[in-house]
């Protein structure tokens, strides 16, 4: 879409007065380090990145952009598929010093800033035997991950993230700053609960706090075959709430904890997560330990902030993916997962499987902009490989892969949405949802401001 932003308006002198040593520039030494976004294949190069403390400085920074007609990209953690959060020769309006969270213990609620990461919220509520549920990765900031949706290792048992989130402090295209919740700006409310960035930057939200003391979870591997496959969904989809699962299908790495033997086969490597007392949960994942001889069993009882493990600050991978939704995984689709996975030549492919439903399925489809309710499961295909010129082999193979396993849910998850066109983000937004984000764009950006995302257009 055409916008009337010039990449060379950039007010660096005035930024440089009003903000100081919050202001970032090419010349910096840690420009390069705070330019960087967990996908490898992005190396953009913004005019000036700006780290905001409060709403108030947010708002200024929009102000001054808006005013300047220089484009602005928001950023959270840096892990849009897209890159959304970095743009070139523009202003990156920087979120993460913005990382305060007053927790109500007594009231089982949080506000927090936006900036905040899944894994720093989530570590310091297990103190309190308090969790709200998040995506699978710590290091993803708050706002770009609850705006999206939000779907982690509780989404069976207490839904997405958004279904959790109470109240947010928004900064809108003309430098307002709204409180919104269910009785105040209702439509804005609905709206960001699903929506994407699309209608102001999100500076505090307000979470839901549920009580779990511990979880019984961890890492259970298994040889993958059509039929082990099949098995796992089947039981994932049987099994009661209280866990969720993310299965990685995918060559298994050398990592030590598994036998140097099976570097390289094929396995399903699942992160299983029971919300409840070790006894259940080693009740519940029997059938799964019965499908094959797990090749490595890490699952154990811990806090539930053990989801979040250290990360590796320096991995930024370079790769082709594609979110979809499917109806089963029967065996027809388990051998089309194993025949496309032995197949690709990049240095290493997966796929991902979520089996949905649940607490998440049990809200309206109409009650937020997440349009998906119904979907059973999630499906992300991924090759990753070495260097970015070799994008146009695997992008074939994912998309090959995604037309083979394409069943009569066409849906599509807008936090792992890449570059990938309109078509697309209808896709995320269908029907009725995508109309009334329209209506919702029109009252808070009817000029398209914030449009660096995957972009909700206003009505004309």
């Amino acid at each position: 879409m055409s916008t009337s932003f010039d990449h060379t308006v950039v007010p660096l002198d005035q930024l440089l007065a009003e903000f100081g040593e919050q202001v970032v520039t090419p010349d910096d030494p840690r420009y390069d380090e705070m330019r960087a976004v967990y996908p490898g294949q992005f190396d953009r190069r913004p005019a000036v990145i700006v780290r905001p403390k409060d709403a108030a400085q947010v708002a200024r920074v929009v102000s001054i952009a808006r005013e300047n007609g220089c484009e602005l990209a928001v950023r959270g953690g840096g892990h849009s598929n897209a890159a959304h959060g970095v743009i070139d020769g523009g202003l990156v309006l920087d979120l993460r010093d913005m990382r305060e969270l007053d927790i109500d213990v007594e009231g089982r609620t949080a506000w927090v800033q936006g900036g905040m990461s899944a894994g720093e919220y989530t570590h310091a509520v297990v103190a309190h035997g308090l969790v709200t549920g998040f995506g699978d990765t710590g290091s993803v900031g708050l706002g770009g991950l609850t705006t999206g949706g939000g779907v982690g290792y509780l989404v069976r048992k207490h839904g997405l993230t958004i279904d959790d989130l109470l109240a947010a402090e928004v900064v809108t295209a003309d430098g307002q700053i709204l409180h919104t919740d269910a009785d105040t700006h209702p439509d804005l409310f609905w709206a960001i609960r699903g929506g994407g960035g699309n209608f102001g930057v999100v500076t505090r939200l307000k979470f839901r706090l549920h009580e779990l003391e511990s979880i019984y979870g961890g890492i259970l591997i298994l040889p993958a075959t059509a039929e082990t496959i099949e098995a796992f969904v089947t039981q994932a989809e049987a099994a009661p709430e209280e866990l969720s699962t993310i299965a990685n299908i995918m060559p298994a790495p050398p990592m030590p904890f598994l036998a140097p033997e099976h570097h390289g086969s094929l396995v399903i490597m699942a992160m299983m997560v029971f919300a409840g007392p070790q006894e259940d949960g080693e009740r519940v994942l029997a059938p799964f330990r019965a499908i094959a001889a797990p090749l490595a069993d890490m699952v154990q009882q811990m806090p539930y902030s053990g989801v979040y493990p250290p990360e590796d600050p320096g991995f930024h991978p370079v790769a082709s993916s594609l979110t979809m939704f499917a109806d089963r995984i029967d065996r027809q689709a388990a051998e089309t997962i194993v025949k496309r996975l032995t197949s690709s030549t990049a240095s290493m492919a997966a796929t991902q499987l979520r089996v949905l439903g649940g607490a998440m399925a049990r809200v309206p489809v109409d009650a937020t902009a997440f349009a998906h309710r119904k979907s059973r499961i999630m499906v992300n295909l991924a090759a990753i490989y070495e260097s970015p010129q070799d994008a146009p082999v695997h992008d074939a193979w994912v998309a090959e892969f995604a037309d083979e396993l394409r069943q009569s849910d066409h849906g599509a998850y807008v936090n792992f949405l890449a570059d990938e066109g309109e078509e697309r983000i209808r896709a995320a937004y269908p029907g009725a949802t995508w109309d009334r984000l329209r209506a919702v764009k029109t009252t808070y950006d009817p000029t398209n401001f914030f449009h660096l995302n995957q972009n909700i257009p206003p009505l004309p």
